[in-house]
């Protein structure tokens, strides 16, 4: 029997030749995650092409599934998943920037921004951020493209249940393996041998799954290769995600994972 074909998605929102989408493919088989291949995406378009073609996966996305219900109920938006994304999907970036400024700016020192219940918990960044990194542009430009493939959100969406979309961090999983150390940077003057030893630290804990999530990587000399010398972090990221979809496969239908009681107004992060 074929093991389910396993995604990780670093995600740009706005992607390009220099800064791709980036998928991690992959397999699970006896507690072992091998990857198979690497692809980028350098438009939008593109990777909503690939969401809606034909084909059973499991992926974990890194971007953010929901707003907080905080920020979402005292802007008086839809409380409802799938009403919620469509009205913030019709708002333009800089409508977007304005109002989350404008209900940050009401708020006191130290609790500017609403968080989702999990964000502390998993050290996400809060979803209505808009710059460093702008996760609130990545959820405005990846989720009405999803919806409109018709994949499957678990607890968020009944869509096509062989494409399951789940909300992943690569962060929560690296901070597991390495602390706080930085391992990666888009700018070329903050690529460090520090943050190359970094990546190193972090692939061979993978490979010897040093995780709680009780699975190993399996590389190719070549694909290590490959995700140490990105040193961007994007390629590494997108296998961190891969593992963590892989964690959710384990689980299996219908939660993947996900704890039966969430807000399905917020979603969830893998293993959080």
């Amino acid at each position: 029997m074929n093991t389910p074909l396993l995604v990780g998605c670093d995600f740009s929102s706005s992607p390009s030749r220099r800064k791709p989408i980036v998928l991690a493919w992959g397999r699970l088989t006896a507690g072992r995650v091998l990857l198979e291949r690497l692809q980028r995406l350098d438009s939008l378009d593109a990777f909503g092409q690939w969401l809606a073609q034909p084909a059973a996966w499991v992926g974990g996305f890194d971007f953010p599934f929901g707003l907080p219900r905080e920020l979402v109920e005292q802007l008086g938006w839809p409380l409802q998943w799938r009403e919620c994304i469509v009205h913030y999907a019709g708002l333009s970036r800089p409508e977007i920037r304005a109002t989350f400024a404008a209900f940050c700016d009401a708020r006191p020192i130290g609790g500017k921004f609403a968080h989702r219940a999990f964000d502390r918990r998993a050290g996400a960044s809060p979803s209505m951020k808009w710059v460093n990194p702008p996760v609130a542009y990545m959820l405005h430009a990846a989720l009405p493209l999803l919806l409109a493939a018709n994949v499957h959100l678990p607890g968020l969406h009944d869509g096509d249940t062989a494409r399951v979309a789940l909300e992943a961090y690569p962060g929560l999983l690296a901070r597991e393996l390495i602390g706080s150390r930085s391992y990666k940077s888009d700018a070329k003057g903050k690529q460090t041998p520090e943050r190359l030893i970094a990546r190193k630290d972090l692939l061979h804990a993978l490979e010897l799954g040093a995780t709680r999530l009780d699975l190993r990587l399996k590389l190719t000399n070549a694909q290590r290769d490959t995700l140490i010398n990105d040193a961007s972090g994007d390629s590494l990221d997108a296998v961190l995600c891969l593992v963590q979809a892989a964690w959710a496969a384990r689980h299996g239908a219908p939660r993947y994972g996900l704890p039966d009681a969430f807000d399905s107004l917020e979603g969830w992060i893998l293993s959080a």
